[in-house]
């Protein structure tokens, strides 16, 4: 009888331990996650240290990968002298013409001495022969006191011409657009070519602030994170608002504009231009789940066609308020508009 209630309990106990794991592999915690399919299987990358990777061949069962960089890349100390370890932020991942294209920032907190850099792959897989990490070094700096804008947070887009736009951008003067050449790993001229496309100012207040110069602090124009997504006969342009990174106290939220040009002029649900403080919010957060959500990512699996928004949330559930990993279905109304629908789960 011993024996039996004994083969029980350990039974319950492996029982519990899967079902736990099942639970944190569902929650794995991530900051800034952007994801893609390869196959049958789906790839996430996120902020963390060498930048954080993980494969699911559902959405819901999570494995940690490998980091992509064992060791920040050496031209990194030499562009930012006071970055320090290996925490690299807010990765983008483009599969184009045969590679996979994963732009990362790194960054000295609080101020624009920034970069984004691009690696290249053959392959997600990494059991796959030709899976290897190539870096190319810096795509784009900026400057504290040279340039308005923060060479952080970079998404890759090519548009229904073919022609490659790197979107990037948080706080200071806000998100900003340059062409890049064919190659995606170098801008279509110089860092003065960037244009602004979205920002929390008004006109007035932009203009002001052109006046003063450039600034080294960042300043009141709570937006980043940019998205361009291209659905139908339109782009997307989606931003996060205001505060992250700050558990129960993150503010965070995801807005949207669209244009029918990769480059703007976007504009809201109102008809309000994101140039000038526009921006329709589709995800935030509620009183029972999510103190805030944000700095999302969208995917297409290639098998449905069903599109996904991914994001990261504040949990209400969790010890101080954790970071979690979020997959929403994201669909489109009569009118052409995103739409948030049911988790993944």
């Amino acid at each position: 009888m011993k024996k039996i209630v004994l083969a029980a309990i350990v039974v319950f106990l492996i029982a519990s331990v899967n079902v736990t794991k099942a639970q944190n592999q569902e929650r794995i915690g991530v900051h800034d996650p952007v994801m893609i399919q390869e196959n049958d299987t789906w790839y996430l990358f996120c902020t963390g240290m060498g930048i954080s990777a993980f494969s699911s061949p559902d959405l819901i069962n999570w494995t940690q990968l490998d980091p992509v960089f064992a060791e920040a890349p050496a031209w990194v100390a030499e562009e930012i002298p006071t970055f320090r370890g290996n925490h690299i932020w807010a990765p983008d991942i483009y599969y184009h013409d045969g590679l996979y294209y994963l732009n990362y920032s790194c960054s000295a907190f609080g101020r624009n001495t920034s970069c984004i850099g691009v690696a290249t792959n053959k392959t997600l897989d990494p059991n796959d022969p030709d899976f290897e990490w190539v870096d190319h070094g810096k795509l784009i700096k900026s400057d504290p006191g040279v340039t308005d804008w923060n060479a952080i947070d970079g998404n890759f887009l090519i548009d229904a011409e073919g022609t490659p736009w790197l979107t990037f951008g948080s706080f200071w003067s806000g998100m900003q657009q340059i062409k890049l050449k064919p190659n995606l790993l170098e801008l279509d001229g110089d860092r003065s070519d960037c244009k602004l496309i979205a920002s929390r100012r008004t006109k007035e207040e932009m203009e002001k602030n052109s006046e003063e110069g450039p600034s080294a602090n960042a300043g009141s124009s709570s937006i980043e994170a940019p998205f361009l997504w291209q659905e139908g006969d339109f782009y997307y342009l989606f931003v996060s608002w205001d505060r992250c990174c700050a558990g129960a106290q993150s503010t965070y939220k995801v807005a949207i504009g669209r244009s029918e040009n990769p480059d703007g002029p976007f504009v809201d649900m109102d008809g309000k231009p994101m140039l000038y403080g526009g921006g329709t919010v589709i995800l935030e957060g509620d009183e029972t789940d999510w103190y805030a959500q944000g700095h999302n990512g969208v995917a297409r699996d290639e098998g449905t066609g069903q599109v996904y928004l991914v994001t990261h949330a504040y949990d209400r559930h969790s010890e101080r308020a954790a970071s979690k990993l979020r997959i929403i279905e994201l669909n489109w109304n009569d009118e052409g508009w995103p739409e948030v629908g049911e988790e993944v789960r």
